[in-house]
């Protein structure tokens, strides 16, 4: 078979990207033909379709992309004559690309899968966050103009105008006119777009998958602490982490950098918290850490769709403790490999912080089931079924 695969970057910058580079990897392996269509980053990794990739997006391109740039089109469908693909599987498109690449291969009937990352079809600014804190949902019945009352776009007038006419441009009948099926990671997601109008024949749940060999152990002992892995920002909830951490005895170690950096270590310190702050790592700092500690919090206050970091966590035999939001709860079995609790809530954090430490985990049982459930293997089948 051959599919074309397409994301706006083409190198491990976010879930989005992992996921699609993991995808083409695992394609090939079983020996399909896959070429990729993004846009021409300085960071993407080097492949030979990189001849059909539209530039960069300058600052100007900005205001037009997102509508369908000539660029773009032009090339996607050079890509389309030469390559010839039996599907097209879109990714995380919005902005740099745009969905004219899924009315492109509509036109010529070659089938169009999408892979939802994030809300953008639902909401302009992709994440449900109004000022980038408060979940908000006003834009799934369809009216869109709250994107420019509240400038959700980076508090900018002029980018809430551009979000709000790219989501009234590409409007919920003519998405799901040019795509055969929207694959949601998560049941959350699934019930999100539907909420939205989207039908319910073109939303099909598939969780995400990892290469869970890069997980095995040998051992899973744990040393005496917990962890938090992912970005320091508001949205992923570790300034309600750390001052639930910070009222108790138990050592938390915390990866990952981001916009509140700085802030967390001054309130950590000013809490006089058991809390050490380690900065980027990675993998194979991540999995030493990860896989020894006795649990990890995935703490976040938005939609999360399929977090990875519950995934990885749970492949390494580690409980994960996360928040009751978005997709997290369907990747947690409660007691059997982690808990959860109210997000946003520091006080029930706390004390399921106190649960966690407290309690007795078969930590190689969860490894297994998760590397069952995760692998790549079970993927693929999956989405086979899909493409043809």
């Amino acid at each position: 078979m051959r599919i074309l695969l397409s994301n706006k970057f083409y190198y491990r910058r976010g879930g989005d990207c992992i996921y699609m580079l993991n995808l083409e990897q695992l394609l090939r392996e079983h020996g399909h033909e896959v070429a990729v269509f993004a846009m021409d980053y300085p960071e993407n990794q080097e492949t030979p379709w990189r001849k059909y990739f539209p530039r960069n997006m300058s600052r100007l391109m900005a205001l037009t992309r997102p509508f369908g740039s000539h660029e773009v089109k032009s090339k996607f469908n050079k890509l389309l004559d030469d390559f010839r693909p039996d599907v097209v599987h879109l990714n995380n498109i919005h902005t740099q690309l745009s969905p004219i690449i899924a009315e492109q291969a509509h036109i010529r009937g070659i089938r169009t899968v999408w892979t939802l990352h994030d809300y953008k079809l639902l909401c302009p600014r992709y994440d449900c966050l109004r000022d980038g804190k408060t979940v908000c949902e006003l834009c799934f019945g369809g009216d869109k103009t709250y994107c420019k009352t509240f400038r959700c776009m980076k508090g900018s007038r002029l980018a809430s105008l551009v979000g709000y006419k790219e989501a009234v441009m590409w409007s919920r009948p003519r998405l799901e006119a040019c795509t055969d099926l929207f694959i949601c990671p998560s049941r959350f997601m699934a019930e999100k777009m539907a909420q939205g109008g989207f039908r319910r024949d073109k939303l099909r749940v598939l969780c995400n998958f990892i290469d869970v060999e890069k997980c095995r152990k040998d051992d899973y002992a744990k040393d005496d602490y917990y962890c938090y892995v992912g970005r320091l920002s508001h949205e992923k909830g570790v300034a309600t982490l750390v001052e639930a951490a910070a009222r108790l005895p138990y050592r938390l170690k915390v990866i990952g950098g981001g916009p509140l950096s700085e802030e967390l270590r001054i309130k950590s310190e000013e809490l006089k918290g058991n809390i050490e702050f380690l900065g980027f790592r990675q993998w194979d700092g991540i999995k030493d850490i990860v896989g020894k500690a006795k649990f990890t919090v995935v703490p976040s206050e938005w939609y999360e769709n399929n977090p990875l970091s519950v995934i990885e966590a749970e492949c390494l035999g580690t409980p994960v403790l996360g928040a009751r939001i978005g997709g997290i709860p369907e990747l947690i079995d409660e007691g059997v490999n982690g808990m959860t609790f109210e997000s946003g809530n520091a006080d029930d954090l706390a004390g399921k912080i106190k649960a966690m430490c407290a309690a007795d985990f078969d930590y190689k049982a969860i490894a297994d089931a998760a590397m069952e459930r995760y692998n790549a293997e079970s993927y693929y089948n999956e989405i086979m079924k899909i493409y043809k």
